[in-house]
């Protein structure tokens, strides 16, 4: 089942509480997000990204995942 946009702020939300978070995309299947956080400061983009990746939760994981794309942007303030 698709995700919307909701639903992958709310995850994201979890992890990270303080972040500005914007998510688009309207079929609920390849969707964009930003992620603006100061966890993520001192950290190289992989590394970023990964910590995003892990407050999926696991919802694209395999071809089986409900979210097959997010292009991802992540930084620090």
């Amino acid at each position: 089942m698709p995700m919307q946009a909701t639903e992958i702020e709310a995850l994201l939300r979890e992890t990270f509480p303080d972040a500005t978070i914007e998510v688009g995309g309207h079929d609920g299947v390849h969707m964009s997000a930003m992620v603006v956080d100061e966890s993520f400061r001192g950290l190289n983009r992989v590394q970023q990204q990964r910590a995003v990746y892990a407050a999926l939760k696991g919802k694209m994981d395999g071809s089986n995942g409900e979210l097959h794309a997010l292009a991802l942007t992540t930084r620090a303030p």
